[in-house]
């Protein structure tokens, strides 16, 4: 119950008391007074008349007695008027049973009144004539009663609801800034530190909504500081240090990302074979020159060629550039260029044969894992052809054409042939619960050989099957939960076109609608990268699925995926960080920093922050030291 209602209740309930007992009391004092009155008039009545009929009472046949009394009675007021002579005998009575039909039987039965009677003795000189008796009829007092108390009850009701209305006026204008101040307090639960414009002018509300004020001020000082400290921290986790190249973990994520767009691209590895040779020769500080030097040939050879070309440094004598939007003419080009860059590297260090550069078109078809080995491999075959030199391989080595694959992945969705495996369970830290397990796919071609899943989705993806896949998954998930106990909590994956497909989202209301009690343990599951690119898409839809209480988790969060304001705007239920920033973690003071700085902002903005794949012990203990909710391993 709100406040104003709890104070209008309060305060019609004093009034409601006051006024009962003031009217109690108003109608008692009135039928006193009533009373009083009536036996004042009727001991007037009897005096005044006992002196009109002295001249005349000696004389009790006179008819001017029952005149004199008649005239009086017909006065009205009178219940009785009766004369006696001296011997108590009556001469005159007259009698009036009036009763009032609009005096309502209740109020004579709650307020009793007995008729006021009065006497008076009549003489004659010094003689005894008799006595009068004026008895008043009640009825007149009843009805006098009756009408006062009506009215003073309709005045009062009038003046009773005059009051509620002005009341509810003056408590909306009154709470109006309690209002305010809860709306600001929601605000700044969302992550939106908002401040009260218009201070109330009641001192005591006027302090707590600057208090308020201040309180969101400070809290968004403090997401001030720990999105410049992200922000300053980004470039480092991103950067080698050595070389000031981009280094092999923003490289995975660049490359993950380059996978989701479906865009075309080539990998280039570059190894400087001669940095073995050259540490035995030399110390320590021309290394460092070699590969700072190599470092910055090799990125001025990548932005001359296309501002999409992107140089990385791994560790040690391993280079590459990975370069978007290029097709074989191009990509040939660049291996040239990056060869003469080499070649001129091995001159100034005199070194014929300074390194070998292996490039990899970007498969549709593939998985960004096999990437590197694939570079690998055609690194080995520019080895083999001469110094300095590079070889790219080509897909014409793929095991099925897209033809093929096209046609297995379309049997096995329509005919819903696939398995779902539940792996990768992250655990709380605390209490060593599951909070959650990932569905995965696990599909099989005609001759039960199993299909790479990388390639499976890709496929499902490029030919518009990825909508039929994701309900074939959520299908197969709900089925899991129904028997699952109330604690097993399920992540499922979908993409960006089944989220824009608004015949999706009629079959998935239908669904929820007809299973609402699993919808707590489903969790819908994003990539960072994929929401931040069509952030106003992801946002619209995570709104979808809050109205059925479902949670969402944006996976593979890095320093580099999104933007805190539009992490503070979607904000999710939980965040799960890039596998890179969950290990190594031992003398890497950047990484604790980044995982201390992202857990003080899902402390604010209540998201959960989970690890993923821990491999070391050391690595696990510092996550849990710094406070994260889960992790897997």
């Amino acid at each position: 119950m709100t406040l104003s209602k709890q104070l209008l209740i309060l305060i019609s309930v004093i009034f409601l008391t006051i006024f009962g007992v003031n009217y109690v009391i108003s109608i008692k004092n009135i039928r006193s007074y009533l009373q009083n009155e009536s036996q004042v008039h009727a001991q007037g009545a009897a005096t005044s008349l006992g002196l009109s009929l002295s001249p005349y009472i000696l004389k009790e046949s006179d008819p001017i007695l029952k005149s004199m009394i008649g005239a009086i009675f017909d006065m009205g007021y009178y219940k009785e008027i009766r004369l006696d002579n001296a011997d108590d005998k009556t001469l005159v009575k007259l009698t009036n049973d009036k009763v009032f039909a609009e005096v309502p039987s209740w109020l004579i039965h709650l307020l009793p009144m007995e008729p006021a009677t009065a006497q008076s003795e009549i003489s004659s000189g010094w003689t005894f004539g008799g006595s009068v008796y004026v008895t008043v009829n009640p009825g007149y007092a009843y009805l006098k009663l009756y009408q006062q108390a009506k009215s003073t009850f309709y005045y009062s009701l009038a003046a009773f609801l005059l009051s509620i209305c002005l009341l509810v006026f003056v408590l909306r204008f009154t709470l109006k800034p309690l209002k305010n101040i809860n709306d600001l307090a929601l605000a700044i639960a969302d992550g939106q530190f908002d401040k009260i414009a218009h201070l109330p002018w009641a001192t005591e509300v006027k302090n707590v909504a600057h208090s308020m004020n201040l309180m969101s001020r400070k809290l968004n000082g403090v997401m001030i500081n720990l999105n410049e400290k992200l922000l300053a921290l980004g470039p480092k986790l991103q950067l080698d240090s050595l070389s000031g190249l981009y280094n092999k973990s923003t490289f995975d994520s660049d490359l993950k990302q380059l996978y989701l767009e479906h865009a075309d691209g080539y990998l280039f590895l570059i190894k400087t074979d001669s940095l073995a040779s050259l540490v035995k020769e030399r110390g320590s500080d021309t290394i460092d020159a070699f590969l700072q030097n190599c470092a910055a040939q090799l990125k001025q050879t990548a932005q001359n060629f296309s501002s999409e070309a992107i140089a990385y440094h791994f560790y040690g004598a391993e280079f590459a550039v990975l370069a978007r939007n290029i097709q074989p003419p191009q990509a040939r080009k660049l291996a040239k260029s990056l060869s003469m860059t080499l070649s001129e590297l091995g001159h100034v260090h005199h070194r014929d044969d300074i390194g070998h550069i292996g490039a990899v078109a970007i498969d549709p078809l593939g998985a960004a894992e096999d990437m590197l080995p694939a570079a690998h491999e055609a690194y080995e075959h520019a080895v083999i052809i001469g110094p300095n030199s590079y070889f790219i391989r080509t897909g014409d080595d793929r095991a099925k054409d897209i033809a093929e694959w096209k046609s297995l992945v379309f049997d096995v969705v329509t005919r819903n042939s696939y398995k779902i495996q539940f792996t990768d369970p992250i655990t709380h830290i605390a209490d060593n619960r599951i909070v959650m397990e990932e569905a995965f796919i696990q599909a099989f071609d005609k001759q039960g050989g199993s299909i790479p899943v990388g390639i499976f989705v890709s496929i499902a993806e490029k030919y518009e099957k990825i909508i039929a896949l994701d309900q074939g998954m959520i299908r197969k998930v709900i089925e899991h939960l129904i028997g699952a106990p109330s604690s097993s909590n399920i992540a499922v994956n979908l993409s960006t076109r089944t989220i824009k497909n608004s015949a999706f989202r009629v079959w998935f209301t239908k669904q929820i609608e007809q299973y609402a009690s699993i919808s707590p343990q489903l969790i819908i599951s994003f990539s960072a990268y994929a929401a931040a690119k069509d952030f106003n898409t992801y946002y619209e839809f995570i709104s979808f699925l809050r109205t059925f209480g479902i949670r969402v988790v944006l996976k593979r969060f890095d320093s580099q995926s999104m933007p805190l304001n539009n992490l503070k705007t979607l904000k999710p239920d939980f965040v799960r960080l890039s596998r890179e920033l969950s290990n190594d973690l031992q003398g890497d003071a950047e990484k604790i920093s980044f995982l201390q700085t992202v857990k003080e902002i899902g402390d604010l903005l209540d998201i959960s922050i989970l690890a993923e794949n821990i491999h070391s012990d050391i690595d696990f203990d510092i996550v849990k030291n710094i406070g994260l909710t889960g992790a897997s391993r």
